[in-house]
């Protein structure tokens, strides 16, 4: 039995070719595809600066120190995220706290945002960072998040890790009309790879300069940004900072910049699909994603939720009655603060509510450019099957 994949990389010719080249040319580390692939996604996104690195949680932990996090800060996120959009504040030395979801979007909720806020001004315990991720591709209620920024004076982070090609407001997610930073990710079931890979997006010059530091161990050989020296001595570098090797090949990059010249088109197809479901799945006891009208998703995921009041089946029962029948679908996400690591630092089961719920039915089903309409036809006669009663 063949398995389908909840997600997988679209790798064509070209790609490859591109590739190729560069493993031929003389530059497969730091070379001019590096700087031409930052070029390519700053000027699709609108954004004035693009930096890239080896993975999105590289990106979120530079993103974070550019800011200034450090201990004695307080980094907000959703719990409905991969463990980095977290982990980073933790990384700076710094605490983290979460911020229940929407119970149809499924993003950070922008009203349980505002009231944490009020508390928290009144212990004076405000976040320095909000990361708002955008969930599945689709774009959370920035200008509200923006607007409360503007009010409490928290720096923001997009973890668009999801998102790049996706639109919020008839704009391109990653040009921070109302962030600091943007951050994708180009893991190989995201919507373009660079194997592995991430970026961050900036329109502050300085802040991209930190940035540039950060991932590279600290270092700089521009001149005007030198200590002085001793005029004899050679000095065609300096370590001015603390920073880390976070940086991008070349090798990655080339691939990164072939995918983008197909990014709409795989955006485009991710939404044909998810449409396609939409129509297969509404007369089966599932839940199918909302699609909010401020935003253009990049579906990454397709999440559906069970209505487990109409199925005779555990939550774990239909998800793995899907994995037996080659379905290999997934989880996005356990809430964060429920892993054993975060518990220990004293989150309990219930901390938000709405993502426990989410957790309690959600499963991820399978979404790439590269499904076809009879492994869709596949995916949704298994989830018949495994919901009937």
């Amino acid at each position: 039995m063949k398995t389908i994949p909840y997600g997988h990389q679209n790798i064509n010719k070209d790609d490859i070719q591109a590739v190729v080249d560069v493993l031929k040319s003389d530059f497969i580390t730091q070379g001019p595809v590096g700087p031409a692939f930052e070029t390519a996604v700053a000027s699709y996104c609108g954004a004035q600066h693009a930096v890239a690195v080896n993975s999105a949680t590289s990106a979120l932990h530079i993103a974070c120190l550019a800011l200034g996090v450090g201990k004695g800060d307080v980094v907000w996120t959703t719990p409905i995220t991969f463990v980095a959009s977290a982990n980073c504040a933790l990384y700076c030395g710094a605490q983290v706290d979460f911020v229940d979801i929407d119970s149809r979007i499924y993003n950070l909720s922008v009203e349980r945002l505002a009231e944490k806020l009020a508390h928290a001004e009144n212990t004076g315990k405000l976040p320095k960072v909000v990361i708002p991720v955008h969930l599945c591709g689709q774009p959370c209620d920035m200008a509200g998040i923006h607007a409360l920024s503007q009010r409490y004076g928290f720096k923001i982070i997009e973890d668009a890790s999801h998102a790049i090609g996706g639109k919020y407001r008839g704009e391109p997610i990653g040009n921070c009309r109302y962030s600091d930073i943007s951050v994708f990710s180009f893991h190989p079931v995201k919507i373009i790879t660079t194997g592995e890979g991430g970026m961050a997006l900036v329109n502050d010059t300085q802040l991209a300069k930190r940035l540039r530091l950060l991932r590279s161990h600290g270092i700089t050989s521009d001149a005007a940004d030198m200590h002085p020296r001793i005029p004899e001595e050679i000095w065609n570098y300096q370590q001015i900072g603390l920073g880390f090797n976070y940086r991008m090949t070349d090798i990655l990059a080339t691939l990164g910049l072939s995918q983008m010249q197909r990014l709409d088109e795989f955006v485009a197809k991710r939404h044909i699909i998810a449409k396609r479901y939409d129509q297969m799945l509404s007369s089966l006891p599932v839940v199918t994603p909302c699609q909010h009208a401020d935003g253009y998703s990049g579906f990454h995921l397709y999440v559906i939720r069970l209505k487990l009041g109409e199925i005779n089946k555990t939550h774990r029962q239909v998800y793995e009655a899907l994995r037996v029948a080659g379905i290999l679908v997934n989880l996005h996400y356990i809430p964060v603060y429920r892993q054993p690591y975060y518990a220990n630092l004293g989150f309990e089961t219930g901390y938000c509510p709405e993502a426990e719920q989410y957790y309690a039915e959600a499963i991820s089903i399978p979404i790439y450019p590269g499904l076809t309409e009879a492994q869709q036809d596949q995916v949704v006669a298994a989830l018949r099957e495994a919901t009937s009663l």
